[in-house]
């Protein structure tokens, strides 16, 4: 049996190197692994590409990834939301560039991703600036777009336990992108408020397998983006 448990955050992102591609879990607030970005702040790793629902809150997690200026650039469905004022900022200046796409599509293409599916055709986004330079083909005598998939050398995601085998279990909406990222990247990083040992699990609540999983580690107390926002905390 593989023992996947990292000593820390720390640990964790250790490896990552600059230029990376990395999937971030996380609807808005919930599922967002806090502490692993963080981790890769200190890390110092820079010229990323990340994927992700949004572009983070306040200046905490995701956001401070971001002002720290360690993302060259974003590939996202919510550019701005509440509390977000770092992204917006930094496009305005020319500081990171975005690739804008609907949800469902960034769902499917990740999720194409992990299964090995390299393109397929969608109707979201037909007819809008975002089809500009897509190759389109009409089915039924409908629209269609083709998207590639994506995929990532690592994904950051955030679990409410796990074993020491890797094997998930997420907190109801939590669970979020978590799966399908865990799919589609090279090198999954899970973060769980508690760990078991193997056999801790009922299978039949298992979500994400410990095949996609790399490397777990506990994080007891995770901190809540909002309790940061509403504090106005920053990073680092």
């Amino acid at each position: 049996m593989i023992d996947k448990r990292a000593p820390g955050p720390a640990a964790a992102v250790a490896d990552v190197p600059d230029g990376a591609t990395i999937m971030i879990g996380g609807f808005g607030e919930a599922g967002s692994p806090i502490e692993l970005i963080h981790a890769l702040i200190d890390q110092g790793a820079r010229d990323l590409t990340i994927i992700s629902n949004n572009t983070g809150s306040g200046e905490v997690g995701l956001a401070a990834l971001l002002k720290a200026e360690r993302v060259a650039k974003v590939i996202c469905s919510f550019p701005r939301t509440a509390n977000s004022t770092v992204f917006p900022e930094l496009y305005r200046r020319g500081r990171i560039r975005l690739e804008l796409v609907p949800q469902g599509t960034l769902a499917e293409r990740i999720r194409a991703g992990g299964a090995g599916i390299p393109a397929f055709f969608t109707p979201a986004a037909a007819g809008t600036l975002l089809a500009e330079g897509k190759e389109s083909r009409s089915f039924d005598g409908k629209e269609y777009l083709l998207e590639r998939w994506l995929r990532a050398d690592y994904a950051l995601i955030k679990g409410r336990c796990a074993d020491t085998l890797g094997n998930v279990v997420y907190n109801k909406t939590a669970r979020n992108f978590g799966p399908i990222m865990a799919m589609a990247a090279k090198t999954t990083i899970v973060q769980v408020a508690s760990l078991v040992p193997p056999g801790g699990l009922d299978p039949e609540v298992v979500v994400t397998p410990g095949i996609f999983v790399d490397r777990v580690v506990e994080v007891a107390h995770p901190q809540h983006e909002s309790e940061l926002v509403a504090s106005g905390a920053t990073y680092p």
